[in-house]
């Protein structure tokens, strides 16, 4: 049996939006690129082709890896959750020992996970050293930086 993958709603829905794309309108227009392609003669030298047939296998990688993905989706709602411990959902704030610098992430799913947006995913470094600490622990984790340590100063489930 495989796998369930975490996620929340949204980041669920993010891949069945993408994954409705890639179906709808990406497969139809790679589709039409191909036989346009094939309409300018010899395909052992045309570019075109190439290219089409070339965006159509990531398509299909992608189609198969996103289904895959949404057929073993966990989808959890963080708001359903409470406690003081880190976990999948938690939104945490941080300072970063060193430095001084407060960050807040939100532990998500693997699919979902966005920097900028402060969404990590639950098998990133940080995320792994931060499950199961409360507000008040130190974490240390390794970056390609070098080691890095922070201290939890909330741990909240929005």
């Amino acid at each position: 049996m495989e796998e369930k993958i975490p996620m929340t709603a949204g980041g669920y829905e993010k891949l069945s939006l993408e994954l409705e794309k890639l179906k709808t309108i990406e497969r139809p227009r790679i589709v039409a690129a191909i036989e346009e392609a094939r309409g300018h003669g010899d395909l052992s030298e045309n570019a075109e082709y190439a290219s089409a047939r070339e965006q159509q296998g990531f398509n299909e990688g992608r189609i198969a890896e996103l289904e895959s993905a949404v057929a073993r989706a966990q989808v959890i709602d963080p708001k359903t959750l409470s406690g003081d411990k880190v976990m999948f959902g938690a939104t945490i704030s941080v300072s970063d020992c060193d430095a001084g610098t407060t960050y807040t992430y939100q532990i998500v799913g693997q699919y979902e996970a966005d920097l900028e947006k402060g969404l990590i995913s639950l098998l990133s470094p940080l995320a792994r050293a931060l499950i199961g600490k409360s507000a008040g622990d130190i974490v240390e984790f390794q970056t390609p930086g070098g080691i890095k340590s922070y201290e939890i100063l909330s741990v909240r489930y929005l």
